[in-house]
């Protein structure tokens, strides 16, 4: 047998063992992934071109109607829109060719009340992460860490907006609340430490509702905290709300009656450091709120769509910047609350109970000493 026989003869018997049912299935599966990746930057265009917010205010509109709003070029408004409706972020009503938003997609995706939109935020996150690919793969190589403020200024743009959102609509309605005696705190003046705040919407939410209490927020990175102070001013919160560079074991003052960290303990490169210097500063009958992915304890738990998303971003920003810091840990953005659990009892916490959830992504923990 010769050499292009033997190599038909092996095609033949891998083409006889495909399952061409499974096969279809990863087939369309690749074809809805590309398609996401595709649709990415138009979502960007459609929320800073208005595209979305005029379809939630004025539709239903046809193609010429929508670019008579915003000010666009009609031909590039259909495609826009056609392709919008082939991903469902938008509808289409055949017999009058008109376009609309549903209350749920104009709820995602327009900015009818103020930057928040958190579909198009997280868009805007996944296509600026890939930016930092040729460091990532280096990173795959080395085994050294990207931190987090390596990424593109992108990447914080559409975190601050996807947080905005979830603090607007949860934070001081159902977490708080679900903690044991944390409301009645606030809402009478207590000190609170905001640690990996970011560009501090949820120190400057949480100052809003509770006036008579006084906040700090706590990141290190630099770049957040300069918008986080101006964001602050903004609001007219500057009397009871500051910010600091500094990192997250490192931060200062004690006797604190409530820490929170939202979506940040697992990007940290010594998450049990992190906990021991909250147990430090945190009041004997104070509490510590952990916001994290919501996920299951196990690898075959979380093998879903949104795991997918979490352990996508993990591997693009989370374990990198863990991994840039110092420490023996990088959780990932699927530790599991089990793991989390003996991260915050190993740096001395002794109440530690899961207070709610708010499906499908997120879970709030609370730790006492």
């Amino acid at each position: 047998m010769t050499y292009n026989e033997q190599g038909d003869e092996r095609s033949r018997g891998d083409t006889m063992s495909i399952n061409e049912d499974r096969l279809e299935e990863l087939i369309e599966t690749a074809t809805t992934d590309i398609g996401a990746i595709a649709y990415a930057p138009l979502a960007i265009i459609g929320d800073r071109l208005g595209l979305y917010d005029a379809l939630a205010k004025h539709g239903p509109l046809t193609t010429r109607e929508l670019a008579n709003r915003t000010d666009t070029t009609e031909r590039y408004v259909r495609e826009w829109l056609a392709a919008s409706a082939a991903s469902d972020y938008v509808s289409y009503d055949p017999e009058t060719e008109q376009y609309s938003l549903s209350p749920e997609q104009a709820l995602l995706l327009a900015d009818t009340e103020g930057p928040a939109s958190p579909l198009a935020g997280l868009f805007q996150i996944a296509t600026a992460a890939g930016k930092t690919m040729p460091k990532i793969e280096t990173a795959f190589r080395t085994g050294e860490g990207v931190g987090w403020h390596e990424h593109d200024e992108e990447v914080f743009q559409g975190m601050m907006r996807t947080s905005e959102f979830d603090f607007k609509e949860n934070l001081v309605s159902d977490w708080i609340p679900a903690l044991e005696g944390v409301d009645e705190k606030l809402q009478e003046g207590a000190r609170v430490a905001d640690i990996g705040c970011g560009h501090g919407e949820s120190t400057i939410t949480m100052a809003r509702a509770y006036p008579k209490s006084t906040f700090v927020g706590y990141d290190y990175h630099e770049g957040s905290i300069k918008p986080a102070r101006e964001r602050a001013a903004t609001a007219g919160v500057t009397d009871r709300v500051s910010f600091e560079v500094t990192r997250a074991k490192e931060y200062d003052g004690d006797e604190y009656d409530f820490v929170t960290s939202f979506d940040c303990l697992h990007d940290m490169g010594d998450p049990v450091g992190v906990a021991a210097h909250v147990r430090e500063t945190l009041a004997d009958d104070g509490t510590w709120m952990i916001v994290e992915p919501l996920s299951g304890d196990r690898v075959e738990e979380n093998l879903h769509p949104r795991g997918r998303l979490y352990y996508s971003v993990s591997t693009m920003m989370c374990t990198p910047n863990a991994l840039d810091q110092e420490g023996p840990h990088a959780l990932g953005a699927q530790a599991g609350e089990e793991r989390l659990r003996e991260v915050v009892t190993e740096g001395g916490f002794s109440e530690f109970r899961r207070a709610t959830e708010t499906p499908p992504f997120e879970m709030v923990l609370e730790a006492k000493p």
